[in-house]
């Protein structure tokens, strides 16, 4: 997908990516749906490989989110953070699973016309932790840029250059120091 010519039209939906190997990724796009709502905008959120079990709310933004009006909240994924805070690493048939019902609803989200805001959380690590292919979200951004109306946002690792050529915006979260480092599993209500 080569990049278009940037509308000078401000109302004219654009396209972020946050990336980068720092935390914060999500914590931005949880900032820009708050921002939406609380503008009386309607906004989809698909957060991809973040297990979710029906019951299980571990994602202690997961709580705050769904007593939000106007935001629509789907998380898919299988469980990744064990009870010990450490992560589960690799990928099985039930991961790819899980994958191919993210890439449906964004597929649903980008097209739809009833909100404002569509946030396709982590989809740029599902590209490179390959849970689905480069392909499929150059297939999402184009469905988007023809049928689209919304703003919308990807989040993730990724050293996809077509997606960052295609973006209005891009910003990359960098590490410069982190605690993981040193052995400091992941703790509620600051890594999820």
């Amino acid at each position: 997908m080569a990049p278009g010519p940037v509308s000078s039209d401000p109302f004219a939906p654009r396209l972020h990516v946050y990336t980068g190997d720092g935390k914060g990724k999500t914590t931005a796009c949880i900032g820009l749906a708050v921002r939406a709502v609380g503008a009386g905008r309607r906004v989809w959120m698909i957060q991809f490989d973040k297990g979710y079990d029906g019951t299980n709310e571990h994602y202690a933004e997961r709580k705050v989110l769904r007593t939000l009006p106007r935001l629509r909240l789907d998380p898919t994924g299988c469980e990744r953070i064990r009870p010990d805070g450490t992560f589960r690493f690799g990928v099985t048939p039930p991961d790819l699973e899980e994958a191919s019902r993210g890439l449906s609803l964004a597929r649903e989200a980008v097209r739809s016309r009833d909100h404002d805001l569509v946030i396709l959380d982590e989809v740029l690590s599902a590209q490179q932790y390959r849970l689905i292919r480069e392909e499929d979200i150059l297939d999402l951004l184009n469905a988007w840029r023809s049928d689209g109306q919304a703003e919308l946002v990807l989040s993730g690792r990724t050293r996809l250059q077509s997606v960052l050529d295609a973006a209005d915006l891009v910003t990359e979260m960098r590490k410069v120091k982190h605690y993981f480092d040193a052995g400091v599993p992941a703790r509620e209500g600051i890594e999820y």
